[in-house]
């Protein structure tokens, strides 16, 4: 099985390498506005989305903040980002971004033996800061555009490039296609634990998102948006020489008084 896997994702690297070769000297175009056509359909998505945090993730992560000690959560938390780093390098070369390639590999090899597997950030400590990433942006810098917002059931909110980008990470996951089928299911348990973690720490800024905004859906798109095009470098807070530079304010809701 894991043989047969490696020869498939051998097959489509070339592909995917093709791809970035021809895309290497175009440009996303730069999003303004919110693009969301379909709102209805995605509010539907944001209200399955509110209950099942309201009704299971919310309950259970801070059931996990309370039993399970800080140093466990941390250990918890560096494996994930450990596990999350093969796929990161790969991004990175299909991005071009060899020193972040080489920053990550660099992180992995660190955190794996010196960090024990992965359980302490030993590269952390040392100053080396990571350089995450995804096959969302891969496409980004590829010149894909954003393409329409979407609320994704279980996963949230993203955009139809986003969206793309995360089934090929799932696809073409390193970490997935060299472990056996036991190892990883581990490997998404510990995920799983650290995502639970991620709510549990930041409980009063997604509660608020969530349950105490005019409109959630609004201000969660505003939130994802904002944060996404910052993260690949399409928007910067306003400043007093450019007071809006496309920038959408994430805790202003269009819809409260």
């Amino acid at each position: 099985m894991g043989l047969n896997k490696a020869l498939m994702t051998a097959l489509k690297l070339p592909l995917v390498v093709l791809c970035a070769t021809l895309a290497a000297c175009a440009s996303a175009p730069v999003p303004q506005g919110i693009n969301d056509p379909n709102e209805a359909m995605n509010r539907k998505f944001h209200a399955f989305n509110r209950d099942l945090d309201r009704s299971l993730v919310r309950p259970v992560a801070k059931t996990y903040g309370k039993v399970v000690p800080g140093p466990v959560r941390g250990a918890v938390a560096n494996v994930a980002d450990t596990l999350d780093l093969p796929g990161d390098i790969l991004n990175n070369i299909l991005q071009a971004r060899v020193e972040d390639a080489a920053n990550n590999t660099l992180r992995l090899a660190i955190n794996l033996t010196a960090g024990i597997g992965g359980l302490i950030d030993v590269s952390g400590a040392m100053g080396l800061v990571g350089a995450p990433t995804d096959f969302g942006e891969t496409l980004h810098v590829w010149g894909v555009g954003e393409g329409a917002y979407v609320e994704q059931p279980f996963s949230g909110p993203s955009t139809t490039r986003d969206s793309v980008g995360g089934v090929v990470d799932l696809v073409l996951n390193p970490v997935r296609l060299a472990f056996s089928d036991r190892e990883a299911v581990a490997a998404t348990s510990v995920q799983v634990l650290s995502l639970l973690g991620d709510r549990d720490r930041f409980s009063g800024t997604v509660d608020s998102v969530l349950y105490d905004s005019a409109d959630s859906y609004a201000q969660t798109r505003l939130l994802y948006l904002q944060n996404r095009r910052f993260e690949l470098g399409q928007v910067a807070e306003p400043t007093a020489e450019n007071p809006d530079d496309g920038f959408i304010d994430p805790y202003e809701d269009p819809y409260g008084e």
